[in-house]
């Protein structure tokens, strides 16, 4: 059965209801009469084209919250590109430095701390700041797992049997063999043939 269509005023009390949480002040906003939008408002919630509806805004705002793999990716070359010279700044003598964790790759950065010493005397404070990075080898290792970059061969599971095989490696006929046999078991990878 094909989904029901929502009116202009469905939509915009759906949308509301969702964004304030009280249906009769979103049957209002969506321009029912005020002095029908109690019961209005309770029958909208009944409707199934409504509540899909709620349901879609609810997803959408569960999809946005989770970070895409685009944004993880982003993330793990901003780490991997990071350079401390890229975040860290000194003054004109040298005497003060300037840690920019506003900026560019401030997520690569792991911690700060900063402290102040003195000589022997309890004079001449000198402040130590001290800077350390995520480890841009394991951002590199991580986004080469994202686009499976270690994988030999293609996993198939058939009927609870793991087989790996590189699948360019073989005829149809072959794999067909192999996953009737249950050769499967093990890992299976077979260079492809050279040109004929």
């Amino acid at each position: 059965m094909p989904k029901k269509k929502l009116t202009v005023k469905q939509e915009k009390f759906a949308v509301t209801y969702f964004k304030l949480g009280n249906a009769t002040e979103a049957a209002m906003k969506a321009g029912y009469s005020p002095k029908t939008a109690a019961v209005i408002a309770t029958e909208n919630l009944k409707k199934p084209n409504i509540l899909e509806r709620l349901e879609e805004l609810q997803a959408k705002v569960a999809a946005d919250a989770v970070m895409s793999v685009q944004e993880r990716k982003e993330r793990l070359s901003e780490i991997a590109r990071a350079r401390l010279s890229d975040l860290v700044s000194c003054g004109p003598d040298g005497s003060w430095v300037n840690v920019g964790i506003d900026g560019c790759q401030s997520a690569a950065i792991l911690s700060i701390k900063s402290s102040t010493e003195y000589d022997k005397d309890g004079d001449h404070p000198t402040v130590i700041t001290d800077i350390k990075l995520h480890d841009p080898v394991r951002a590199i290792a991580e986004l080469n797992k994202m686009e499976h970059i270690y994988e030999t061969g293609t996993l198939l599971n058939i009927d609870a049997r793991s087989i790996n095989l590189n699948v360019e490696s073989y005829t149809d006929d072959e794999l067909i063999r192999i996953i009737k046999e249950g050769e499967g078991s093990t890992r299976i990878t077979k260079k492809a043939p050279g040109p004929k």
